[in-house]
């Protein structure tokens, strides 16, 4: 997501490079620029223009702030922009003082609506509660099969139908309802019926189920792909349904993220989360901060490294978070991380949350960035010696000709492998620098608020 917005604004950013003071003309170039990246990645215009006049506005006749050079000042702007723009601080749940807490998810047809409540009852368990997912989506076929399918896969049961003695929609809410609160669920994910496109009918169903559980949260999912769409498509529901946020599904689908970057300006109400993939876990709650760091090609440190300390020990996590900030990174870390890495989701993926990431795709070329090269990574490291392992800076010629024999892989991508490591520890010692020389102010390249 956003890999072509983000390639877009570090190539402006690398041009202003090396020039001493922002001017009115160098501002209005990088701008115009700017404004163009953000409307090829399809976010609404009007968003664009107050976006790009708020940036000129404090970017005129500021001065470089010392340690930093004209493109970190720009890009200071632009991020601190962007968090505004995405929505500020990251908005929790809004849990019930007495429960069952509600969440109430709604969408159209092919949106991942129902998937996303699976997903999302997960994520509600990972929080330490007692989810119950409620199968309301009664006008299309077999979706309360998928999302009995979709309850076993992660783990947590499904009020159906059959089980209210009834196939009204509204009725199934309210006995899944009291059900919850008589068996020990505090938490509510209700599934609601969908269409093609927004209609009477669909609005009217959804408005008497609104009524009925009084829902703590109203959340919108949407499709990412469809771009501007997905925006005018909350609006719709806002108008009737009083949203209290957006989940936006699909997004490893888009490389542009318009939706993402448009909705809370248009409609007014925080995107919450964001689907990323098909696998139970592949949703993650939206921070601002942090996106607008992956945008800027910044990447997601802080992300990652949540990510990591799910799957390893927190006396790992903490040593991986530190070799993570001094960049030094070799392949005995990397080797000792990939099985755990196979566990946190697609290496791409993972890949996207590095600082860097497009110069180390650019590094890489043709070559595959998914599990299928993490294999083939693998292979390599262990097709070295452990000093080389340790040293990654004694790796000739010969020594990756004999690498690549060992591997069953290419010279190219043995020196791919090589560079990336190494482009990796550049780009994470220069974030650790521009984070110190920043340290007084309330962003951090890595994500932390300070």
């Amino acid at each position: 997501m956003f890999e072509s917005l983000t390639d877009k604004l570090q190539g402006i950013f690398e041009r202003i490079r090396g020039k001493g003071r922002l001017d009115e003309k160098t501002v209005d170039e990088v701008l115009r620029e700017i404004r163009l990246a953000l409307l090829e990645a399809d976010v609404n215009f009007r968003v664009v223009k107050e976006f790009i006049a708020r940036v000129r506005e404090k970017a005129i006749g500021e001065e470089v702030l010392k340690s930093l050079t004209p493109d970190q000042q720009v890009i200071r702007i632009v991020r601190d922009e962007l968090i505004a723009l995405l929505g500020g601080e990251a908005e929790p749940i809004r849990w019930a003082t007495r429960p069952p807490t509600v969440l109430m998810l709604c969408g159209l047809q092919g949106s991942g609506k129902t998937t996303t409540c699976a997903k999302l009852a997960r994520w509600v368990k990972s929080q330490g509660r007692n989810p119950l997912l409620v199968a309301c989506d009664l006008q299309r076929p077999a979706a309360v099969k998928q999302l009995e399918v979709l309850g076993q896969q992660v783990g947590i049961p499904v009020f159906t139908p059959q089980q209210g003695g009834t196939n009204d929609p509204v009725s199934t809410a309210q006995k899944a309802f009291e059900f919850a609160r008589t068996n020990g669920y505090d938490v509510l994910v209700v599934d609601t019926a969908g269409r093609l496109q927004v209609d009477e009918p669909l609005m009217q169903e959804l408005e008497r189920m609104h009524t009925v559980l009084q829902p703590q949260e109203v959340l919108l999912v949407v499709d990412a792909t469809t771009g501007q769409e997905a925006v005018n498509v909350a609006q719709a529901f806002h108008e009737r349904l009083a949203l209290t946020g957006i989940i936006i599904s699909k997004m490893d689908g888009d490389a542009r993220g318009g939706a993402a970057l448009s909705v809370k300006a248009v409609v007014g109400k925080p995107v919450r989360f964001i689907g990323t993939g098909e696998r139970p876990d592949a949703l993650e709650p939206f921070y601002p901060d942090r996106i607008a760091s992956r945008i800027l090609g910044m990447g997601d440190v802080l992300s990652l490294i949540e990510r990591v300390e799910q799957t390893l020990q927190e006396e790992e996590a903490k040593r991986l978070e530190k070799k993570m900030r001094e960049a030094s990174f070799d392949f005995e870390d990397m080797l000792a991380q990939i099985r755990q890495i196979q566990r946190m989701g697609p290496f791409e993926q993972l890949l996207k949350m590095l600082p860097g990431f497009s110069q180390i795709k650019q590094q890489l070329g043709d070559m595959p960035i998914d599990d299928r090269a993490l294999k083939r990574t693998e292979a390599i490291i262990l097709s070295m010696t452990p000093q080389e392992r340790r040293h990654p800076e004694i790796i000739n010629y010969s020594r990756k000709v004999r690498i690549a024999k060992g591997s069953g892989t290419k010279l190219e991508e043995v020196s791919a492998l090589v560079n990336q490591l190494f482009e990796m520890r550049k780009m994470m010692k220069q974030m650790t620098k521009l984070q110190q020389q920043l340290r007084k102010r309330k962003w951090s390249p890595f994500g932390r608020r300070r």
